[in-house]
């Protein structure tokens, strides 16, 4: 798959997990650079809306990945090893390496997420 018809499709479902104008109360969560989602991932669940915010970073990375590997076929872009890291872990390791190394905060959201995917956990092939 391209990567333009890749980030095509994450944005697709970004906009589907956007919360309604009906919904929305005092925040708009959005994620449009990696930096604003580790931003999102890394969120204080002890205060104000940090549990959205962790809620909307998880099913922005659930379906990210799913994309990924979807359309992937059998040449996948990455391999997570067995056993396999939790979410929270993942998305943890993807906050550290977002906040590492400046130039991974301006990449797109999915794209970021993918580059970070795709080193972290390349296949043995």
């Amino acid at each position: 798959m391209s990567l333009s018809r890749f980030l095509a499709a994450i944005t697709a479902i970004a906009a589907t997990l956007a919360p309604s104008a009906h919904a929305q109360r005092a925040t708009n969560l959005h994620a449009r650079t990696a930096g604003e989602l580790a931003d999102l991932c890394a969120a204080n669940l002890r205060g104000g809306l940090g549990d959205a915010e962790v809620n909307y970073c998880h099913g922005f990375a659930q379906g990210a990945v799913d994309v990924m590997l979807h359309d992937a076929g059998e040449k996948k872009p990455f391999c997570f090893p067995s056993p396999t890291p939790t979410r929270t872990e993942t998305l943890g390791q993807f906050v550290r390496w977002v906040r590492a190394d400046s130039s991974h905060a301006s990449l797109p959201a999915a794209g970021g997420l993918y580059q970070f995917l795709t080193e972290r956990y390349p296949c043995n092939r």
